[in-house]
C-alpha cells in the first residue's frame, strides 16, 4: 500500500507492507501508515443547525477521529440535528456520535438572536 503521509509537512511517501513501514522521516510517519492500513480513521468537519441562534447554521468537528467508513453516517447524524443557541467553541453538541464514543463539538462560538422590541 502506497500512502502519503499528512501527519506533519514533509508528506513523506510511505509504503507499508506486512504491518512495516518505509519512506517516513519521522515516527509519526511510522504510526501513520500502521493505522491506514489497519483501520483508517478521520476527523469529520461539518455544521449544524442552530436554533435561536445569530446564524442559522454552526460549524462543528469530531473531537477525536471515527473510523472513515462511518464518515457519511455521522455527516447524515449531524443534517438531522438542531441544537439551541448558544453555544461556545468546544462545546459538545452531540455525544458519542454513531456509537464511536467520539463527541461532536463546536468550532465557533454562536450568540442567541436577540427578539426585536414588540
Amino acid at each position: 500500500m502506497n500512502l502519503i503521509c499528512t501527519q506533519c509537512p514533509r508528506g513523506c511517501r510511505l509504503t507499508v507492507e506486512e504491518g512495516r513501514v518505509e519512506g517516513n522521516a519521522c515516527p509519526r510517519g511510522r504510526d501513520f501508515g500502521l493505522q491506514e492500513a489497519q483501520a483508517p480513521m478521520r476527523e469529520v468537519s461539518s455544521t449544524v443547525a442552530v436554533s435561536g441562534g445569530v446564524h442559522p447554521v454552526c460549524p462543528v468537528k469530531t473531537a477525536a477521529p471515527v473510523p472513515k467508513h462511518l464518515q457519511k453516517e455521522v455527516v447524515r447524524a449531524l443534517q438531522a440535528l438542531t441544537v439551541p443557541a448558544p453555544l461556545s467553541v468546544g462545546q459538545k453538541v452531540l455525544e458519542n456520535v454513531c456509537s464511536t464514543g467520539v463527541a461532536v463539538v463546536a468550532t465557533r462560538a454562536m450568540a442567541k438572536r436577540e427578539q426585536p422590541p414588540q
